[in-house]
């Protein structure tokens, strides 16, 4: 198998020059003024499935973005494996606070730096060049599926996976759109903790009043929101919403040096919640306000506010259900807003949690692909973040064993400014895979041991 290693490494160039045409084009589905992009994105992932081999691709779309579909057959008795990754990327944000412009790939210090780099360009090249490592015919069956809306949270996968039924059925299912522990150091995904999300607006009158007459008798709006929002959390920043779901974490070493290298977090402020890190970023409830409509500062007068509104993300702990979570939430936001002020309560999105078994053959082959390719073992790791489709990917596929790997590091910043990819990690990654490819082909006796 050093011979795979060898050609992975011969095919890296070429499989980077794709990967940063990929970045340039800016398939944003969530910008409906790009979503050409996207397409023209879709057009351009089929192109290179076509060249590196698959003789069967296809551009598909069930009401949403498109999506690409390349199927590999699988000689006599062996299985077929699914590589999964997607082509959207996340909007660019402030281009101002990029240190290169986002969309042109950028390389400094062994780190290529662009939008979707890492997230998840890099696992299409990946899939790529483990696909063209085995000279575009592996020993086993493949079919690539790469999405076009996963940033905006797959919301036509359920009518892909029921259209496409039998063209992505596989027994094993690799999903690269995950982390990985370090540069050094991979990672088995094994857990993900699910999403439910709402808007949630208080009003306290049916027009603004001057803060001078009124002031200090009548309560504005805005006070009463950053009150009840204050609610979500106790004194140390533990969810203090009744009837949440809270499993159990991996005892990995995770320490507050860490913490601040790998979040940025200013001197001084300090880590909210109880337990260790691992179990409140991977196996509790997180909740974030990630955004709140008012009177901007630059429009401000002395008024009092008369609503006010913010969208409330949960992060639900494997185990959990999205739905009763969203529930809960809405019953503490309509039960703690303070001074009789009225509340409406809009849910969002809702994905649900999943955690995986790691056990068995399958598994056994992914951690000896992943020693051999990147010297170390795989920590067997939660993510804080959630990825809904892969509950969708199990309630499809229920025989199906489900990897999930990726190409990210601790310093990536996936949906953040100045994205990037580190190219050793990429290098690994598509090694590890093309070693998989190999030895999902053997019998379950010789990929045991």
């Amino acid at each position: 198998m050093t011979d795979i290693t060898t050609r992975v490494r011969d095919v890296l160039p070429a499989v980077r020059a794709d990967l940063e045409n990929l970045v340039r084009i800016e398939s944003v589905w969530a910008d409906p003024d790009r979503r050409g992009e996207v397409q023209r994105s879709a057009e351009e992932v089929a192109k290179l499935l076509s060249e590196a081999g698959f003789g069967d691709v296809r551009i598909v779309a069930e009401g949403g973005a498109p999506a690409v579909i390349a199927h590999h057959p699988p000689p006599p008795g062996a299985p077929t494996v699914l590589l999964y990754a997607h082509h959207d990327v996340q909007p660019e944000g402030d281009r101002s606070q990029w240190y290169s412009e986002p969309f042109e790939p950028t390389e400094r210090d062994g780190r290529l730096y662009g939008r979707g780099t890492a997230d998840d360009k890099a696992g299409i090249a990946t899939h790529l060049a483990a696909f063209r490592a085995h000279g575009g015919n592996p020993p086993v069956g493949v079919t690539v599926f790469v999405e076009g809306e996963e940033e905006s949270g797959s919301p036509s996968l359920s009518r892909l996976l029921a259209a496409h039924r039998d063209a992505l059925a596989a027994d094993v299912i690799v999903i690269a759109d995950s982390d990985n522990w370090s540069t050094e150091v991979p990672s088995l995904t094994v857990s993900l903790r699910g999403l439910a999300d709402c808007i949630v607006e208080v009003a306290t009158l049916d027009h603004g009043l001057h803060s001078g007459m009124w002031g200090g008798v009548v309560p504005d709006a805005l006070s009463v929101l950053v009150r009840l929002l204050a609610s979500l959390h106790d004194d140390e920043g533990n969810v203090a919403v009744d009837g949440l779901h809270e499993s159990t974490a991996a005892p990995v070493e995770y320490t507050p040096e860490r913490v601040r290298a790998d979040t940025g977090l200013l001197d001084g402020v300090q880590e909210i919640g109880s337990g260790s890190v691992a179990q409140r970023l991977w196996a509790k409830p997180a909740i974030t306000v990630v955004g709140i409509d008012t009177t901007p500062i630059a429009k401000a007068s002395n008024t009092l506010t008369p609503c006010a509104r913010a969208k409330v993300s949960m992060r639900v702990a494997p185990g959990g259900d999205a739905a009763e979570h969203l529930a809960a939430l809405t019953r503490h936001l309509e039960q703690h807003t303070p001074w009789g002020a009225q509340v409406t309560v809009t849910p969002g999105d809702v994905g649900e949690p999943y955690a995986i078994d790691p056990s068995g053959p399958v598994y056994d082959a992914a951690r000896a692909a992943f020693r051999q390719a990147w010297g170390n073992d795989a920590i067997d790791a939660g993510v804080g973040g959630s990825i809904p489709f892969i509950a969708a990917f199990a309630s499809a596929f229920p025989d199906a064993k489900i990897l999930v790997t990726g190409v990210e590091d601790p310093d990536t910043q996936a949906h953040s400014i100045n994205e990037s990819l580190h190219l050793g990690v990429l290098e690994r990654a598509a090694t590890a895979e093309a070693l998989l490819l190999d030895r999902l082909a053997r019998s379950d006796r010789q990929i045991a041991t």
